[in-house]
């Protein structure tokens, strides 16, 4: 049975330019060896499907010359299944230049796709487990400063009778807040229907999103609904890096090419055609791309170039980058009586952005202030406040401080350079100011 499933990663992180790494299990280490019977069986199959389904016809001949080569020098001669699939997937994407073309060892998902489906909808029960554990790929969301929300979104898994109610719980949490976050770093791809469900939150429905051309025949169109609990209408910041591929690139694109919002991080990486995960004996997973994608707007797609940021940034930094840029545009929108809270918000993001050096020498800082004191220690600077354990002073801004596990932050004042006294802030506007002893 050589069933494709309906559903495909790219990867979450590309083990080199050829093509893709994919997921191993740990039910891999029941098979030790594989029989030179069994690797010229696979690669009889794995050449059988490049010849008639690969989505380039063009190219097709120079991929299976590539692997006949490689197979007559011996470099296929190998009995583990890792190594074996290594060697084939660097060759196949080598050959073809196209990153979802690869081979992985992966007998759990081996099974998933030879066994029967039990349910309509149902992908089996390795690609079921993963949505239930890891909640459709919507792994994380939290509220941050300025009531900017943040969804955590790796991978596009997708289960037709799970995972609409975990992307409409994830959606109503992004439209109640001031602006929404996307985090896509990492996000190696997944099911386009995923991607389909996420961008009919931003735009109208009824637009056109992609077509994928599969050969001679009709191309598949994909186009936006109206979604069960609304549109997202924040300020939309979608973070991105070198391991965001596939579907995952393909909502960067939208995000970018409709002008849906700002694309912080880095350049995606590149891996734009439609795949099928399909089954090779014994235990392998075979990637082939089987169709070519072309966007509304741009009339192609992100093949080999990736999408590139609007703001370029380090992948570590994109979040706190997206979040100064956030409270920057509310902050500037706002009423001026909410002007404040946003610009509270924005101190703290842009210190962790861009970590603010001290001014002058610790010690400098170091005394009394009323009951309160700041010692230099070991550990940094350190408040002490009456009946509190010692909390750590983060500079955010010259002579002005975070107090970790505070809400209030301390501001040094100085006279003539000299550290002469101490004020308590809140972001209410409230100043409590202490001499220093």
């Amino acid at each position: 049975m050589n069933r494709a499933l309906p559903f495909a990663l790219a990867a979450a992180l590309l083990a080199t330019a050829a093509g893709p790494a994919f997921i191993q299990t740990p039910a891999a280490a029941q098979v030790v060896r594989i029989t030179p019977a069994q690797t010229a069986a696979a690669l009889a199959e794995i050449k059988k499907q490049v010849r008639e389904s690969y989505v380039f016809p063009e190219r097709r001949e120079t991929i299976i010359k590539a692997l006949d080569a490689a197979q007559a020098s011996g470099r296929y001669a190998v009995t583990d299944p890792f190594e074996l699939a290594a060697r084939i997937g660097e060759d196949l994407g080598t050959s073809s230049r196209d990153k979802h073309m690869g081979l992985s060892w992966s007998p759990a998902q081996y099974a998933t796709a030879i066994a029967p489906r039990t349910a309509a909808g149902d992908d089996g029960s390795y690609w079921r487990n993963r949505a239930i554990r890891e909640n459709s790929g919507l792994t994380e969301q939290k509220i941050l400063p300025g009531n900017v929300r943040y969804v955590k979104l790796a991978p596009f898994l997708w289960q037709d009778d799970l995972s609409p109610a975990a992307y409409d719980g994830a959606m109503r949490f992004l439209a109640g807040g001031d602006a929404a976050i996307i985090d896509l770093r990492g996000n190696g791809g997944g099911s386009p229907v995923a991607v389909r469900y996420l961008t009919d939150h931003f735009m109208p429905a009824g637009q056109r999103l992609m077509s994928f051309h599969f050969g001679g025949e009709t191309p598949e169109l994909s186009t936006t609904v109206e979604p069960k609990v609304g549109r997202v209408k924040a300020p939309l910041y979608v973070l991105i890096d070198g391991g965001v591929a596939s579907a995952g690139e393909e909502f960067a694109y939208h995000v970018e090419q409709f002008k849906l919002g700002e694309l912080v991080g880095q350049t995606t990486a590149g891996a734009a055609n439609r795949n099928n995960l399909n089954p090779i004996a014994p235990g392998f997973i075979f990637s082939i791309s089987v169709g070519r994608p072309e966007h509304p707007v741009s009339k192609t797609n992100w093949e080999a170039v990736g999408v590139k940021p609007a703001v370029e940034t380090p992948a570590a930094k994109a979040l706190d980058v997206a979040l100064v840029r956030a409270l920057e545009k509310l902050e500037a929108a706002a009423a001026p009586a909410e002007k404040a809270k946003y610009a509270w918000a924005r101190v703290d993001a842009a210190a962790r952005a861009n970590p603010v050096a001290l001014s002058g020498s610790p010690a400098a800082y170091a005394g009394t202030f009323g009951e309160m004191a700041v010692n230099d220690s070991a550990e940094g600077l350190m408040f002490v406040a009456p009946n509190r354990p010692p909390a750590r002073l983060t500079p955010l801004a010259p002579d002005l401080f975070a107090i970790d596990g505070s809400v209030r932050r301390a501001r040094f004042v100085r006279t003539g350079g000299a550290v002469t006294g101490l004020e308590l802030l809140r972001e209410n506007g409230e100043v409590k100011a202490y001499p220093k002893g």
